[in-house]
């Protein structure tokens, strides 16, 4: 019997998402929740991607196994909460809304009241499983630095004071917190904030950004420190098509974390 699932969102990782796990037999998009106005949108998509999905404005208050969340930060409140509450697990992919105060506590809360769980998936960036061990052994220092190409950063604080399209050289445009990066660059900083919850968490957590006209590439960069040694890692992703603020692994770590729940060997 296929796994049920409710996708919360159906822009450019939603949509990716569904078409990555169509012909996966044991899951099934049961509904895709999307606000008021963008029902015709994600019809077409249910359509096309996933015949048998309802095309709601709400997650169903049954027949739902697990909620896949992949419409930004608002939904954590308006969706996953409720869905926890209710005793349904919970798969969120806009990690950087963690960086609200007290809204790691409430996830963690609802999910205590519902009896279930939830999973913050690692996205864009490798080494998660690794960071967080390193925090059990001895974790003293750890700082992200995310560079992309000036596009990505449009519609973003990096615009102030700068035209993005004239860069001629790289322009640090934040140095800080990765709370502060993950609030001021919400749909750019899921990393910042995923690799500070894995570790020293948001206030500890250095992140530095940067709008660099020689790349092409999403290139995202970990240094930690501490008892457990001493680790880097680089990684250079390829935006999403459709998206190009959001690194193409962004989707397949969340397929990943979808189909290992039915799958008999997970890694």
């Amino acid at each position: 019997m296929a796994l049920k699932f409710a996708l919360i969102g159906c822009g450019a990782i939603g949509t990716a998402l569904l078409e990555l796990v169509k012909a996966d037999a044991g899951l099934a998009a049961a509904a895709i929740v999307v606000p008021a106005g963008s029902e015709a949108a994600a019809q077409e998509v249910a359509a096309r991607l996933a015949p048998g999905a309802q095309v709601l404005q709400a997650v169903p208050a049954d027949g739902i196994d697990l909620v896949v969340e992949a419409a930004g930060h608002a939904a954590i409140e308006q969706h996953v909460l409720p869905a926890l509450k209710r005793g349904i697990p919970a798969i969120v992919a806009s990690v950087g809304a963690l960086s609200a105060p007290g809204l790691p506590e409430q996830l963690e809360a609802a999910a205590r009241e519902g009896g279930t769980q939830v999973q913050l998936i690692a996205g864009a960036i490798g080494a998660i499983d690794a960071l967080a061990a390193a925090r059990i052994g001895g974790l003293e220092t750890v700082r992200y630095t995310g560079r992309k190409p000036p596009r990505a950063w449009k519609g973003t604080p990096a615009e102030e004071g700068r035209d993005l399209d004239a860069l001629a050289a790289e322009a640090v445009i934040f140095e800080g917190s990765a709370r502060d990066a993950a609030r001021l660059f919400p749909k750019n900083a899921n990393v910042a904030a995923t690799v500070s919850l894995a570790g020293l968490g948001l206030d500890r957590t250095t992140v530095r950004l940067i709008a660099d006209p020689a790349v092409t590439e999403n290139v995202h960069q970990v240094e930690a420190d501490g008892a457990f040694g001493r680790f880097e890692l680089t990684m250079r992703n390829q935006p999403l098509a459709a998206n190009p603020k959001t690194s193409a692994l962004t989707v397949y770590s969340a397929v990943r974390a979808l189909r290992s729940r039915v799958a008999p060997l997970v890694i």
